[in-house]
């Protein structure tokens, strides 16, 4: 006799439709991803995902905040994870770009979790550079990430000035935006620098040896 499916709850389908949404994103970016990728991801019908959040500009802004909140409840246990903020920025930019990082205690859960915050966060930058090209809905929520990303790098540059791994001088606020514009740039560095691979890791040890003290 074939087992009954069971049948998810409100709450669960929607965390579900998110879980896939955010490993999509992360993985091909905002641009590639189709709502019906997500809808297969998560075994359901593409009307489905779009009854619970409306649109595609709407589900990526639900990924967002969902991403920010779970990166700023993570921040003390990533800086220890790490060793120091300073660490932890550079093991974001590493996400960010698609370097490979080295896994943590926590596994391949925390690598992937990492990867996730570090791609969606590059990812948002590049999408307030240029919202209307991409989609006018996503300026609203593609900005309100990038200020609510910006605070937390801005925290963690504070923190890195309290542990004295941060030069006490600069302003933790400008150098969120500073890296976050680092980060938004990605696209055009990647279009149009030659030795890109190389270039890039320079372009990053360049940014985090202007916080290091």
């Amino acid at each position: 006799m074939p087992q009954r499916r069971t049948r998810l709850t409100a709450d669960r389908r929607r965390e579900s439709i998110l879980a896939a949404a955010t490993d999509l994103f992360a993985t091909t970016g905002y641009r590639a991803v189709k709502v019906s990728e997500v809808a297969a991801r998560v075994g359901v019908s593409e009307p489905v995902v779009f009854q619970n959040f409306g649109s595609k500009a709407a589900l990526y802004a639900a990924v967002l905040d969902r991403v920010t909140d779970q990166f700023r409840s993570a921040l003390p246990s990533l800086i220890g994870r790490h060793g120091s903020a300073l660490n932890l920025l550079a093991h974001l930019f590493a996400l960010a770009f698609g370097e490979a990082p080295h896994r943590g205690p926590d596994g391949e859960h925390a690598e992937h979790a990492g990867r996730s915050h570090g791609m969606l966060l590059a990812d948002a930058a590049s999408l307030v550079a240029a919202p209307v090209l991409a989609d006018p809905a996503l300026a609203e929520p593609a900005i309100r990430a990038a200020r609510t990303l910006a605070g937390h790098v801005a925290d963690l540059v504070r923190r890195g000035q309290a542990d004295g791994d941060v030069r006490p001088g600069i302003d933790p606020d400008a150098t969120a935006w500073l890296l976050l514009s680092i980060l938004s740039a990605r696209s055009f560095r990647s279009a149009a620098m030659p030795d890109a691979v190389h270039l890039e890791a320079a372009v990053t040890s360049l940014a985090l040896d202007v916080l290091s003290q």
